[in-house]
């Protein structure tokens, strides 16, 4: 269609920096899952409930993952308004990723969001690198925890903690796309883990 049309067509969709079209994948609570291909940027309310048919039997948005399971989550308040492009979703504090926009409502548990996104990440290390090996297995064993509700007290602080370690610390970007979601859920659903401490 480039070649067809020229680069100025191309341009001419989405906006400056941010143009052409994209493929967004959505799923999770919503009516109508699917993939759509729309201009790069479009609003989430309009993807949500253009596009996407709204929220799963009329439920509440409660959280989004814009970009594929490795991206910072962002609550309902920071997505409805938020445009999905690279620069949007940096100004968001998330990215587009894989554009992978996995859609939450408000009966999702958090805690159990963060272990089954930690399982995955602590599998898939091949190893090599001390901080992610030992960062993802912890941070899994730890969850695991909170998930029983045998969270203890300093633990969060503790995630945290190991979260930053892993930061820019490793070979490949596995140990950052683990511990950058893991981070996000922690600070913006902390009440959910402190919950989980008895």
């Amino acid at each position: 269609a480039i070649i067809e049309r020229g680069a100025e067509w191309f341009a001419a969709i989405g906006r400056e920096k941010n143009t052409g079209p994209k493929l967004y994948c959505v799923s999770g609570h919503v009516e109508r899952p699917g993939v759509y291909e729309v201009p790069l940027g479009i609003r989430f309310r309009e993807l949500l409930e253009t596009h996407a048919g709204g929220m799963l039997g009329g439920r509440r948005l409660k959280a989004v993952i814009p970009g594929g399971s490795s991206t910072p989550v962002l609550t309902a308040a920071e997505a409805m308004d938020v445009q999905l492009d690279f620069d949007g979703l940096a100004a968001a504090g998330s990215m587009l990723g894989s554009a992978g926009v996995i859609v939450m409502d408000e009966t999702v548990d958090m805690v159990r969001v963060a272990h089954n996104l930690m399982r995955f990440y602590h599998h898939e290390s091949c190893g090599q690198c001390t901080p992610c090996r030992e960062g993802c297995g912890w941070l899994e064993k730890i969850l695991a925890r909170f998930v029983a509700g045998q969270g203890r007290p300093g633990e969060i602080e503790q995630m945290l903690d190991i979260c930053d370690n892993m930061a820019f610390k490793t070979i490949c970007p596995l140990g950052d796309a683990a511990r950058m979601p893991t981070e996000s859920y922690l600070r913006k659903f902390g009440a959910e883990f402190a919950g989980r401490i008895p």
